[in-house]
């Protein structure tokens, strides 16, 4: 793994690649690994206790009309981010990853990228749990307070700022995510990029997301068909809860 700054201010692009396989599943080896764990937590009589819940977003599903539709709401939290936990639920019954932290479900399976067999679904939970906090009805405008000076620091200004994270979503190829994120190392605010699953939560301690945006295809294609990029603005302009972006920041400082 590796993020590697792309601009200056820093711009980068969270893994590419992750170890010989990618994001797309795990090496056969995991696949064996993992089945063999399967067998040996179930024959110690583990209790069955995975019960990971569909958490829904901080708002009613048509909160977000008419930039994001109820329908959309409906398919991308209702099915998608739903099988996802239901998925999870299914793979680490029994196993020693049963009963602990979602985060911590997230970086085990990573397995320093080379994935488990949970960790698409693990890291698909907590990047749509972010995603939806992310965003609030009557959202946009600008950020105030620190945020907003860090930002201006950071990207020499609020409107480099939005240019450089609207284009990192628009240019990740295929399915991802953009983010926002705090380097604890540099004191600095970062923009990266990752593909399919794949969070900064992975990249350990360094990395703290503060925003989001999905752009897997079913997060936009209800409502804007195949114009990512009117999706991208949209959600910059009308629908990111900046109060919640500040929020995350705080804590991530602190």
């Amino acid at each position: 793994m590796q993020a590697t700054a792309t601009t200056t201010p820093l711009t980068c692009s969270l893994f590419p690649l992750q170890g010989s396989h990618g994001a797309a599943g795990p090496s056969k080896r995991n696949q064996l690994r993992w089945t063999k764990l399967q067998r040996k937590c179930s024959q110690k009589g583990f209790q069955i206790t995975a019960q990971f819940e569909l958490k829904p977003p901080p708002y009613p599903l048509n909160a977000l009309e008419p930039h994001m539709s109820k329908e959309s709401l409906e398919f991308h939290w209702g099915k998608h981010h739903r099988a996802y936990v239901d998925n999870l639920n299914k793979q680490i019954v029994g196993t020693e990853l049963d009963g602990l932290p979602l985060e911590d479900v997230v970086r085990r399976t990573y397995n320093k990228g080379d994935p488990l067999p949970a960790f698409n679904n693990a890291a698909q939970i907590w990047n749509h749990d972010f995603f939806w906090g992310s965003m609030k009805p009557d959202g946009g405008g600008k950020p105030s307070g620190e945020l907003l000076e860090m930002i201006e620091r950071d990207f020499g200004s609020y409107e480099k700022f939005i240019t450089d994270f609207k284009a990192a979503a628009a240019t990740q190829f295929g399915a991802g995510w953009a983010w926002l994120a705090y380097k604890e190392e540099d004191k600095k605010l970062v923009i990266l990029k990752s593909s399919n699953a794949v969070n900064p939560l992975v990249q350990g301690q360094d990395y703290t997301p503060i925003l989001t945006i999905d752009v897997w295809e079913h997060s936009y294609y209800i409502d804007y068909r195949n114009r990512r990029p009117d999706y991208i603005s949209v959600f910059v302009e009308k629908l990111v809860s900046w109060e919640a972006v500040g929020s995350r920041l705080e804590k991530a400082k602190a």
